[in-house]
């Protein structure tokens, strides 16, 4: 991959001003960022694991998900789900509570502690982010964020038929 500041190890995909190549820079920039994003998670006051910070996100924008609902987010196995809940609930990040009109079925929720502990590793990641933007040009974050815009509008537009189809 075509670092954004130098050579990628003799890659030639990320030349030029075309799609491919700026996909290539780009792609090199979310690494930065995913990086980014996992060195401030793991300053959190809690260390949590991928798999378990994204299993809580997941909760935090679904209360109420069963198990199953939540394996299938994650995209992972029923057991693998159950195990990765019970270190949640262990760690007093999560707890689990009877449907109240299914008996059998038990819905997950975060505790207070697991709401406290996303909302640290967002501050945090928002906070290495800022200290990031701050250190760039004014004109240059102006032009991330219409960039981003723009992708993000892009992205979310229906998808329009190729040229030249009727």
């Amino acid at each position: 991959m075509t670092r954004l500041g130098g050579t990628g190890g003799g890659r030639t995909e990320g030349t030029g001003d075309g799609a491919e190549a700026v996909a290539w820079e780009v792609a090199e920039a979310v690494d930065g960022l995913a990086d980014l994003w996992s060195l401030a998670a793991q300053a959190a006051l809690l260390r949590l694991s991928p798999h378990q910070l994204r299993a809580l996100r997941v909760l935090q924008a679904a209360p109420g998900l069963n198990l199953t609902g939540l394996a299938e987010q994650l995209e992972i196995g029923l057991p693998t789900a159950s195990r990765l809940c019970d270190r949640l609930e262990a760690a007093g990040l999560l707890e689990r509570a009877l449907h109240p009109h299914r008996r059998r079925e038990v819905r997950l929720g975060l505790t207070v502690r697991g709401r406290r502990v996303l909302d640290d590793v967002a501050a945090r990641r928002a906070q290495a982010l800022a200290e990031v933007l701050a250190a760039m040009e004014p004109d240059d974050r102006e032009a991330l964020r219409r960039g981003l815009r723009a992708f993000a509008a892009t992205r979310e537009a229906p998808a329009s038929p190729p040229s030249g189809a009727s």
